[in-house]
């Protein structure tokens, strides 16, 4: 009998198995697709947009989902876009990414740094940045969505990616939800979402069962006097006095009503009063961050924050109609919490295919991210947003062994290592896909 030549057998049997004969690894496709993800990071990073802005980027990577074959839809809660593949039958999984940058001037001296300049929401002209990294989450996002479509053979259920706007402002993802994002598209049954860590080195992926990111509020504390002459101090009632008071009793709102094991911050970022050495204010205002975890234990800080204020005033002296007040944004940032079992499963998956030395357990942040809004619109999805670290590897060795201080997020110095950032994202969200919508 002859024998076939071994490279026609092998084809044959990779046609019976409707799988390609030599298929690049899902690593080796990702490095092909790199050099053009890339292209699009810089461009991205170049012309950054602020919140609710997103205009040209929201247009550019609409586009770039229509050529890959899913039905778009823009404008959905401002800028936002919606991008649907049905492949047949099987869950719905969730892939967002968030659009927007920062009213900051860039220090970091790449080749293609921002330049653009804009007039913030409260009137403020200031430079443009993405220093929160959201262009790697938008590069990693197309990459993603180019993978899953290579592979769709491989998988079967419903692909929803989704560009949000204004993630800064806290707004973005309640904005689309509101505009029908699980009504006139479809509700998830799975949420991925990743965020670009200043505290790992590049490519390490970091995640967090629970509760990951913390409910943001902004406090505004007006506190009223009596001003006068400095040298009569006793004819007025002094409100700088009264404001640092109310700092100092603040502080007492985590260290002695909250749980110890329960994380809180309350810090005053600014005291504003007064205008000459001699004159004694009739006004001072108190910015305040308060970050939290659980609605209890917001709700519990804002309550305390005003009593305290309106009880510090009575002490002072002042009168009804003098008392302080106290207000905060409705447009705060919830809690974002990662279902426990699936980011455990979702974790020991990444584990296995990337290897433990890179997949590690972290601890919650106190940072802000409205990714959690999904979650909370439906407690059904099970959700989680990991972490995908950007520290060249070389600066972050030198870190460790000299204690330098590292440009955080936010940052105008924040520069990722933007490819081990994407492909490493890429790579992720593309593996927990194939997991999810597995045939």
């Amino acid at each position: 009998m002859r024998h076939r030549p071994l490279l026609f057998t092998l084809a044959l049997c990779g046609a019976l198995l409707n799988k390609p004969l030599v298929a690049a690894t899902l690593a080796e496709s990702i490095d092909n697709d790199l050099p053009s993800l890339m292209t699009l990071y810089r461009h991205l990073h170049q012309y950054p947009e602020l919140s609710g802005r997103e205009v040209k980027t929201a247009a550019m990577l609409a586009g770039e989902a229509r050529k890959l074959g899913f039905e778009v839809t823009e404008d959905v809660g401002g800028t936002g876009v919606v991008a649907m593949m049905n492949n047949g039958p099987g869950p719905v999984v969730m892939i967002r990414a968030d659009m927007d940058a920062l009213p900051v001037i860039e220090q970091t001296g790449l080749t293609f740094a921002s330049k653009v300049t804009a007039t913030t929401e409260e009137g403020m002209e200031t430079g443009v940045m993405h220093a929160c990294g959201h262009d790697t989450h938008m590069a990693g996002w197309l990459g993603t969505a180019r993978q899953l479509v290579k592979r769709r053979s491989e998988w079967s259920g419903t692909l929803m990616m989704i560009l949000q706007p204004a993630e800064e402002r806290g707004r973005g993802a309640r904005d689309m939800l509101n505009d029908g994002l699980f009504t006139r598209f479809a509700k998830p049954d799975y949420a991925l979402a990743f965020h670009n860590s200043s505290a790992a080195p590049a490519g390490e992926i970091g995640y967090t069962p629970g509760y990951t990111l913390a409910n943001v509020d902004s406090v505004n504390i007006v506190v009223h006097g009596v001003g006068g002459h400095g040298a009569y101090p006793q004819s007025t009632k002094d409100p700088i006095v009264l404001g640092s008071r109310i700092v100092g009793a603040l502080q007492t709102l985590v260290s002695r009503e909250l749980d110890p094991q329960d994380p809180a911050v309350v810090t005053v970022g600014s005291f504003q009063a007064g205008s000459k050495h001699n004159i004694i204010s009739d006004k001072a205002t108190l910015l305040l961050t308060v970050r939290s975890y659980s609605d209890q234990t917001r709700q519990q800080l804002l309550d305390g924050i005003a009593r305290i204020a309106k009880g510090e005033a009575i002490a002072a002296g002042l009168p009804e109609a003098l008392m302080p007040e106290v207000t905060w944004k409705q447009e705060y940032t919830p809690s974002t919490w990662n279902d426990p079992e699936f980011t455990r499963s979702t974790a020991a998956l990444l584990s296995q295919h990337f290897g433990s030395e890179r997949v590690k357990e972290g601890k919650p942040s106190m940072a802000g991210e409205d990714f959690g809004r999904y979650y909370r619109a439906d407690n059904s999805i099970k959700s989680m947003i990991f972490w995908v670290g950007g520290v060249p590897k070389e600066r972050w060795d030198k870190a460790q062994q000299t204690g330098e201080k590292l440009p955080s997020l936010h940052s105008p110095f924040w520069a990722p290592q933007a490819d081990k950032v994407v492909a490493t994202a890429t790579e992720a969200l593309t593996v927990a896909t194939l997991h999810l919508l597995a045939k």
